[in-house]
């Protein structure tokens, strides 16, 4: 699927950089094939997620809510239990083990619902490495208990109040940051996107979801599922989850966010109105005026308010392997409070777009059919937002 010469998956991604910056991502690249694949990184690697970051992670089947949507045997893979609540930290871990051995003092990182800076940060703590996370003002603001706990671990975070002060600006400044500093400092890109080898890199820490949850379902149910769902903002948790059933008869579904409306700015669906184009150096689909300006977007939830989307699911979705579709805000709110009620689980919102999801095809199978969704994160973090709005009434 990716082709090292071309730096591509297919026709997407590539390594659309400034020139001063190419220099660090031939480092980058020569890092991963020396240090990353080696047996000796692999080992402490292995030692610190599941001695420090918690894997592997459980696999819940939640009967209570699949009796409530009058569906199959649905699985949720748990990385809600991981250290910091989400998926975020299997990465984070292993670019900043990255960053040290490559001699790097320092880590700056984006953010937009704060898991991936509140992951870099708590993996900078333990590694004794700074850390400087960049997040939009509209992101500080809803997410503001994962801001805290970033600046209680040590981290600087830099308010970005330029474009739509979101994740794609944080993006934006990260880079810039970057640029200037990338002698000393490592760029821990939070998703499976960028320039490359950045989408390789993230995929590679994140296939560990995909690897382990395979085994445990055959172990339990002797069966693959039918279907993997998860939702869809840069990628990664999807990508991490997909990897391993690539090559096996298994749908696969990644639901990004619809928001509240099917107009450009209304939704953050790339594949719902998006189109190819180059972002933040990489080419995938994204959302963009006829002018080629950069749209607007808009999600109840921070972690997939975002224009563009890796490029490998760009290439899943153009060789129809993958199905992506979106579900609304209140859609997502729905799936979010019934998984609460039901399982005693408090899923982010990001997530809940795949709940949400998986909800709207239930009745489609067979009661003994398996559906698997990546529960990406924990809740904690949306509720000050959700009750400053009066959304959990």
């Amino acid at each position: 699927m990716l082709n090292k010469t071309t730096k591509r998956y297919g026709e997407f991604g590539g390594q659309f950089a400034p020139e001063i910056l190419m220099n660090a991502l031939q480092n980058l690249e020569t890092a991963i094939e020396s240090l990353v694949n080696s047996s000796d990184f692999q080992q402490e690697l292995s030692f610190l997620l599941q001695h420090y970051a918690g894997r592997p992670t459980a696999l819940t089947e939640v009967k209570n809510f699949s009796r409530a949507i009058k569906g199959p045997r649905i699985f949720l893979k748990r990385e809600d239990l991981l250290h910091t609540g989400a998926h975020k930290i299997n990465n984070a871990i292993g670019q900043c083990l990255l960053a040290k051995k490559m001699g790097k003092s320092r880590v700056i990182a984006e953010t937009g619902a704060g898991q991936h800076g509140l992951a870099t940060a708590t993996a900078c703590a333990y590694l004794g490495l700074t850390a400087e996370i960049y997040m939009g003002t509209v992101d500080i603001k809803r997410q503001r208990p994962n801001v805290e706990k970033m600046q209680l671990l040590g981290a600087k975070v830099h308010a970005v109040d330029t474009g739509a002060k979101t994740l794609k600006d944080a993006v934006n400044e990260a880079l810039r940051d970057w640029s200037a500093n990338y002698n000393t400092t490592h760029y821990c890109l939070g998703s499976a996107l960028g320039p490359y080898p950045f989408p390789q890199l993230v995929a590679k820490f994140q296939a560990i979801i995909g690897q382990e949850v395979k085994q445990q379902l055959l172990t339990l149910t002797q069966q693959l599922p039918q279907a993997v769902i998860a939702c869809v903002g840069g990628g990664s948790n999807a990508i991490g989850i997909f990897q391993a059933f690539l090559d096996d008869p298994v749908q696969l579904i990644g639901i990004e966010a619809g928001g509240h409306g099917n107009q450009l700015g209304e939704h953050a669906a790339r594949f719902l109105s998006g189109s190819p184009g180059v972002l933040h150096g990489c080419y995938t689909y994204l959302l963009q005026t006829e002018a080629g300006q950069i749209a607007s977007t808009a999600s109840i939830s921070a972690g997939l308010d975002y224009p563009a989307v890796g490029p490998q699911h760009a290439y899943l979705h153009k060789n129809q392997r993958a199905y992506y579709t979106a579900v609304s805000d209140t859609e997502a709110l729905t799936a979010f409070k019934l998984l609460s009620r039901t399982e005693g689980i408090i899923p982010a919102l990001e997530s809940s777009h795949a709940l949400a999801y998986c909800m709207t095809i239930a009745h489609q199978f067979h009661p003994n059919d398996c559906l698997l969704i990546n529960l990406s994160g924990r809740g904690d973090k949306d509720l000050p937002e959700l009750l400053a709005k009066g959304l959990l009434s």
